[in-house]
């Protein structure tokens, strides 16, 4: 963090997690967006999530942007989903949509805050593993532009809905369809965050069926085609998450591309579009450096067309899935600061445990996946000598790390204001109600001025959802 930001191409830093407008003033406050913390703190409370809006719509733009250049330039269009499971409010669904992305949805939740949102249901994708018939009504009452099938039994669940709807009289569209597949390919990070090998929920394989027989991915997509309920649209794949190598993305497209090629020779149907997904990873330690949009847009649009051209097939219309790259930097958790201890360790070490006014409730990834942050005091100067520190929180529970190692200066005390840079994503989105701890609110902040985008839960929200036994 510096006392003035740093100047980066579209407005998206390399190599520090901390949004664009996280500035260190020369007292040694931190100010975000142009708003001190200490009046963050003292309007909002804390723990509070707080976004960066001209941040988060930097991201958002050069996403685009990449996409739409790199894909011109070969002679076929882009369309950039923003992956609403890394965090949706209405306000940040306007946004996005305002700086000309799509939302790609995974439940029946998402799908009605992006709608509140004001994003037309034809700009919304929904997926899912498991969707639910009233999902799928939901989907198809929005107008949803695409919904993408997980399994040859989802299939005809969808195709039935549709059939289902019109003999009742409700007038509805064939359902347009993409098929999620399984290439294989894996890239990025965790092994529970993995989406592309074949031992997982996600998708339909690409391998060869029982004999050498159809594979589950060219069997559902021939149901797709004999079903006129549904219209089919295209190809999906995801191949992880936190992936800071574009290569994946080439070599699933390889495969992905195949298939279409193949179908294409067997049915006589060319699909006209191509997802990719997403998973394009960002800093979250200093030094780190995150996935550039337009070096993955120019290198994945590369491998499209070469594979495009050696199988001599015209260009799909491609489409990605951007979620945390464009909002994880964007946000901070702020925290105070509550007990801090030193610890002795077996080999004579000392580390200071220092204890915050949230934790896992509020960041479950460092407990689940192992996930590593940054800290920074940032409500003063201090001139202490950095000692080794774990910043924990609350709950009842020894695994509640929010960041297992950082120097914090050796003068840490109650009271003082500690920031976790790179949290947008996937903090409030996966919050929990552990030891039935209030949720923080998501702070949106611009120009200086803060305002609330989802307030703090409160006990009353916890009582009035506790009906008694009565």
């Amino acid at each position: 963090m510096t006392d003035a930001p740093a100047g980066h191409a579209a407005g998206v830093p390399a190599g520090v997690p901390w949004s664009t407008g996280v500035v260190r003033g020369a007292d040694g406050v931190v100010r975000v967006a142009g708003a001190d913390v200490h009046t963050l703190a003292a309007e909002h409370g804390t723990p509070a999530y707080v976004l960066d809006e001209a941040d988060l719509r930097a991201r958002a733009r050069a996403f685009r942007e990449a996409f739409e250049a790199a894909c011109a330039q070969v002679g076929t269009g882009a369309d950039v989903y923003y992956a609403g499971k890394a965090l949706l409010t209405r306000a940040v669904a306007r946004w996005v949509h305002e700086e000309g992305l799509r939302v790609d949805t995974a439940s029946g939740g998402e799908l009605a805050v992006a709608l509140a949102g004001g994003v037309p249901g034809a700009d919304i994708g929904l997926h899912g593993n498991n969707k639910s018939d009233a999902e799928l009504h939901a989907a198809l009452d929005a107008g949803v532009g695409r919904i993408i099938v997980d399994s040859l039994v989802e299939v005809d669940r969808l195709a039935d809905l549709v059939a289902a709807r019109r003999a009742a009289g409700t007038p509805t569209d064939a359902a347009p369809v993409m098929v999620r597949l399984t290439t294989g390919v894996h890239a990025g990070g965790h092994e529970f965050i993995a989406t592309a090998h074949e031992d997982q929920k996600f998708g339909l394989s690409l391998a060869a069926g029982p004999a050498g027989g159809d594979s589950p991915a060219v069997t559902a997509l021939l149901r797709v085609l004999e079903r006129p309920e549904l219209r089919l649209l295209g190809l999906h794949s995801h191949i992880g998450s936190q992936i800071l190598d574009p290569a994946g993305f080439g070599a699933a497209a390889e495969k992905v591309l195949a298939l279409r090629a193949a179908l294409a020779a067997r049915t006589g149907v060319l699909v006209e579009e191509v997802d990719l997904g997403g998973g394009y990873g960002i800093a979250y330690l200093p030094g780190e450096v995150a996935l550039d949009p337009d070096r993955a847009a120019k290198e994945v649009v590369h491998a499209v067309a070469d594979a495009c051209r050696a199988l001599g097939t015209p260009l799909p219309r491609l489409s990605v899935e951007p979620g945390r790259a464009i909002v994880g930097p964007a946000g901070l958790t702020l925290y105070t600061v509550g007990t801090v201890k030193p610890v002795r360790l077996d080999d004579g070490r000392v580390r200071t445990y220092v204890s915050v006014d949230g934790g896992m409730s509020d960041n479950i990834r460092p407990a689940l996946y192992g996930a590593r942050y940054h800290a920074e005091l940032v409500g003063r100067a201090s001139d202490a000598a950095p000692v080794l520190a774990r910043v924990v929180g609350k709950h009842c529970e020894s695994g509640d790390v929010v960041v297992h190692e950082v120097q914090l200066p050796g003068d840490v005390r109650a009271g003082d204001l500690l920031a976790v840079a790179a949290t947008g994503a996937y903090g409030r989105s996966m919050a929990s109600g552990y030891n039935l701890l209030t949720r923080p609110p998501v702070v949106a902040v611009r120009a200086g001025a803060s305002r609330v985008l989802v307030r703090r839960e409160t006990l009353a929200d916890l009582l009035a959802l506790d009906v008694g036994d009565a």
